[in-house]
């Protein structure tokens, strides 16, 4: 009877090699199978007809603008202060109302002078007895009975005490206080019986007609604004109202910190209209007239690297198109197309386009954050973003 052969022991690298065998075949068929999707899955959103995106249009249009000049500036009065004292003292009468039109001259306010007015009247008193005595030594001096040194002494001291009545009256008059030209007073700022020092606010004085429109331009339109252009603004708080002016004065100085120089505008102003303080928006002639490409702003993308517009085309349709259903789709199709252009100046809503398009091309006025180059597009200009040059939007 043969011996039985002795059991090998087990191979623990074959083991190892085996599950690591059967591990690889395992995980590499699962990576295999989701990269298997993943490709299926890219090429259906790759493929998938995308819908077209809503937007409304514009077309490029050749203008005839005049070549006007715009800037803001402020309204100021010819002549506008705070009416004030030169002399302290108690109120004794107020004699306007606040918002009242007062011609020059007209007395506003009084100050007590029952002390200045005691004094004024010594003085007077003083002066009347100088006088006298000037007189008689005036004639003691003809009959050769006083020296002409004493005459003249009395002479002086009688011119003196005149010179204390005038300088006291003086004081009486200032404090009696007048408008110093003609205009629309404000709100009152004393009361009775308040005491005000010399130089403290009464009330404001504004003369409003005329009245002056003081505007500031790049030195570049330096020697385009003369005097005498005409002017025309719009203030906020009359919309659609034109006021007219000419250009009175120009500063002659260009400001070293902005490089903006001043100029001056007058304005008729008989109902009051226009006042002192206000916003305004100005217009003027700077001759000559040109044609120009215009667009609405909404239509152009403003950025840092270039401005761009989306210019509407028409495009064959690849064969086997299909619509989101996936319905056949034949024609053609409007698409957009990313163009950079140069803009110039803008009026209102519209602004000028040097390069980079063409009259009559038609461009996207909304919708443009959803838009790539060659992304397919209809149109719906049911409602269309303002486009107007002069445009007059409802104050709410």
């Amino acid at each position: 009877m043969s011996k039985p052969s002795p059991k090998r022991p087990p191979n623990p690298t074959l083991r190892w090699a085996l599950m690591l065998a059967g591990v690889i075949v395992v995980f590499g068929g699962v990576f295999a199978i989701k990269a298997f999707f993943a490709k299926q899955t890219d090429n259906f959103f790759d493929n998938m007809p995308q819908p077209a995106v809503a937007v409304s249009s514009a077309v490029a249009k050749v203008q005839r603008w005049s070549d006007d000049g715009e800037a803001v500036g402020t309204f100021v009065a010819v002549n506008g202060t705070d009416v004030t004292t030169e002399a302290g003292g108690v109120v004794r009468s107020i004699a306007f109302e606040a918002g009242q039109p007062v011609a020059a001259g007209t007395v506003l306010l009084r100050l007590n002078t029952a002390n200045e007015q005691a004094t004024l009247d010594a003085l007077e008193a003083s002066a009347r007895l100088a006088r006298v005595q000037a007189n008689r030594w005036q004639q003691l001096g003809k009959e050769k009975l006083v020296s002409l040194d004493d005459v003249q002494s009395r002479v002086t001291a009688a011119a003196t005490a005149q010179a204390q009545v005038d300088a006291q009256r003086a004081l009486i008059a200032q404090k009696t206080i007048r408008a110093p030209f003609s205009g629309v007073l404000g709100l009152r700022k004393v009361n009775l019986g308040q005491y005000i020092a010399p130089g403290a606010a009464i009330v404001s004085l504004q003369q409003l007609d005329p009245i002056h429109l003081d505007f500031s331009l790049p030195e570049q339109r330096m020697g385009k604004l003369v005097e005498g252009s005409a002017v025309r603004a719009g203030i906020d708080a009359l919309p659609g109202q034109v006021f007219e002016g000419q250009v009175t004065a120009i500063e002659p100085q260009v400001d070293p910190a902005t490089r903006n120089f001043k100029a001056q505008a007058t304005f008729r102003n008989p109902d009051g209209a226009l006042r002192p303080g206000s916003f305004a928006s100005i217009t003027f002639a700077q001759g000559g007239e040109r044609d120009v490409l215009v667009i609405p702003q909404t239509a152009v993308s403003f950025n840092p690297y270039g401005n761009a517009v989306f210019v509407i085309g028409k495009q064959k349709r690849k064969p086997g198109e299909t619509d989101m259903q996936g319905q056949p789709l034949s024609g053609d199709k409007l698409v957009v197309t990313q163009r950079f252009v140069k803009t110039g100046a803008t009026r209102g809503d519209l602004v000028v386009v040097s390069e980079g398009l063409k009259a009559g091309e038609q461009v996207v006025t909304s919708g443009l954050l959803k838009l790539r180059n060659d992304a397919e597009v209809t149109i719906n200009d049911s409602i269309q973003p303002a486009a107007d040059a002069r445009p007059t939007p409802e104050n709410r």
